[in-house]
């Protein structure tokens, strides 16, 4: 599961996108993947970036975006809070921190769990000591929280636990445990056969009334247009290329929305977002993608809502 390379549309740094071309990204990418450095230090340079999770400000836009889009948060509070207390939160993906945990535990949840592909959060306890100054300064209650000295703390203060290993860590959770699950930018990161068993394994743990809620972006991870589907099936899906930081599992809109109602989801769309025109000529493409309708290729992003089938 160690091919899981979770993101939030970052992988790289911003310079890196805007003046190289696709293809050179591939080839630097490829070669940097075999250098025996750690995540921590390609971070730190930008080559490779799980997210930009490690932000206050972010993490929390990010989490108020999905609840509010579930419809779970209290509309008459002052500082945000979940419509009900005690609620069960699971995040996927949430790359360079562990923020999530203290905010949705602030926010009235009573337990999460944080799901991703490798140990990719951030450590240095001052990251979480700014968190915390910010909650505070923006009026969140933290009066029990005590002063941590690791994450391992900052994660039992929260009733959180962080998770590693991809997909399989989801069977570490109980059937109908999870009220809220979310994730921005991270579906179209899992490796493409495992795709079948998150949604199996989403269905088992979310409760009844829960809702999951998640941004797709279908995008390649390369500049933003559709280089990813120039490539065979063989070449794509290999180990070389899953394991070099630019992959996504190219499931197209229509593709995602079917293999989750498969499962046994009721899936809602609330929002589309489209190109107006092929970033990418139809020719340059591989089979079979060269022959999907305009409507489908142009999709550039999404929103899922998945909740229990007869669910409204």
């Amino acid at each position: 599961m160690q091919t899981w390379p979770l993101s939030r549309a970052q992988n790289g740094s911003t310079d890196m996108k805007k003046y190289l071309p696709w293809w050179l990204k591939i080839s630097l990418k490829l070669m940097l993947s075999k250098v025996p450095v750690p995540y921590s230090l390609w971070a730190k340079v930008g080559a490779f970036r799980h997210g930009d999770m490690n932000q206050p400000q972010r993490a929390l836009d990010s989490l108020l975006i999905h609840a509010a889009t579930a419809g779970i948060l209290d509309e008459h509070a002052v500082v945000p809070r979940f419509s009900r207390a005690g609620i069960n939160v699971l995040e996927l993906g949430p790359g360079d921190s562990a923020f999530t945990a203290a905010i949705a535990k602030s926010m009235g949840a009573d337990r999460s769990w944080l799901v991703d592909a490798g140990a990719f959060a951030v450590t240095d306890i001052n990251a979480y000591q700014s968190l915390f100054a910010f909650l505070r300064q923006h009026g969140f209650p933290l009066q029990n929280f005590q002063k941590p000295q690791s994450i391992s703390e900052v994660l039992s203060q929260c009733n959180a636990v962080y998770l590693t290993d991809g997909v399989c860590s989801l069977a570490h959770l109980n059937d109908q445990s999870v009220d809220f699950c979310f994730s921005n930018a991270v579906l179209e990161h899992i490796p493409k056969k495992d795709m079948a068993m998150l949604a199996r394994e989403l269905l088992r743990v979310l409760r009844s009334g829960g809702v999951c809620v998640h941004r797709v972006d279908l995008q390649d991870h390369l500049g933003g247009q559709l280089n990813n589907l120039r490539f065979s099936e063989r070449i794509w899906e290999s180990n070389l290329f899953r394991n070099s930081g630019f992959y996504t599992n190219r499931i197209r809109f229509g593709e995602m929305v079917m293999l989750f109602e498969q499962a046994g989801f009721n899936c809602k769309v609330p929002r589309v977002v489209y190109w107006d025109q092929l970033p990418t000529p139809r020719a340059s493409m591989h089979d079979p993608f060269r022959t999907l309708p305009d409507d489908d290729l142009r999709v550039k992003g999404f929103d899922l809502v998945l909740t229990h089938r007869g669910q409204h």
